[in-house]
């Protein structure tokens, strides 16, 4: 009976390290760029070229760390791409209350550069994308957080 209890208590403790490891790479796969882009601080430092202050950014380390890396983004379609550029901007929030027109900061929008045309979007399209991530903190002409080589994965 004994060892009968010992291979029941061994395959049960199998299963419960199968199961602690499977719920730790389904979590890692859904990583929140939206929390960790508002982990960034913003310094405010005066511009000589400009002659004004502006915000710089001060990414985390958890940032850096996915920098090269492909990630997932959902968020809002906001149309505020300048004319002759081939990115699209998406928002945290709808355009109601993006960073561009209502409260939302610096860290709730995101720069997306697709590889080939970007797809056609509405304004408050829901959509999700994947793409490489790049941080931006020098160029005025840019945003602070870029995906490049991105694809269109779905909208809602």
């Amino acid at each position: 009976m004994a060892a009968k209890n010992k291979y029941g208590m061994k395959k049960w403790c199998i299963v419960f390290g199968l199961f602690i490891t499977a719920s730790g790479v389904i979590g890692q796969g859904k990583t929140n760029l939206w929390d960790l882009f508002a982990k960034t601080k913003f310094e405010s430092r005066f511009d000589e070229k400009i002659g004004e202050y502006l915000f710089y950014p001060n990414f985390s380390g958890d940032l850096n760390a996915l920098v090269g890396k492909e990630v997932t983004l959902q968020g809002y379609y906001v149309p505020f791409t300048p004319d002759g550029e081939k990115y699209v901007i998406l928002s945290k929030y709808p355009m109601s209350q993006c960073f561009f027109c209502g409260g939302g900061g610096p860290e709730s929008v995101a720069e997306v550069n697709f590889g080939k045309d970007s797809p056609d979007f509405n304004i408050d399209d829901l959509v999700t994308v994947k793409g490489k991530l790049r941080l931006n903190t020098e160029s005025l002409d840019h945003l602070n957080f870029i995906l490049d080589q991105a694809i269109f994965v779905s909208k809602e």
